[in-house]
């Protein structure tokens, strides 16, 4: 049983794929736990991405800067991005720290799966 509508979850998927040609980014929640074991899609799109590839992601998405959670978002046809940078969100494992220990799936940068366990459970 699929916990989000199979429109929602296809539609987020498209729009991954489309910013996984365009822009290098590590793949969090939801997402970068279906690519490592398979289970559950998500209907929204969690990435930790770097300075230089922010401001190409602002060109091309008009993103919105949110102080009070430390993140930057963005919709795409209802599907919610968030994005999440070095030296300025927090998490258990700094973000920065979380770009240097991905592995590839797919052709999807996700963390190492100790790290995407910690990630997971904040």
């Amino acid at each position: 049983m699929e916990f989000w509508n199979d429109i929602a979850v296809d539609k987020s998927y498209k729009i991954l794929q489309e910013l996984g040609k365009e822009f290098d980014f590590v793949l969090i929640g939801g997402w970068g736990i279906y690519f490592l074991t398979g289970a559950l899609k998500s209907k929204d799109i969690d990435i930790i991405i770097d300075f230089k590839e922010l401001t190409k992601l602002k060109i091309r998405l008009g993103i919105k800067k949110n102080d009070f959670l430390k993140k930057y978002e963005s919709k795409v046809d209802g599907a919610s991005i968030e994005i999440y940078v070095p030296y300025y969100s927090e998490f258990a494992i700094p973000p920065e720290e979380v770009l240097r220990n991905t592995i590839k799936i797919e052709n999807f940068r996700i963390p190492r799966p100790e790290i995407l366990l910690i990630l997971k459970q904040q």
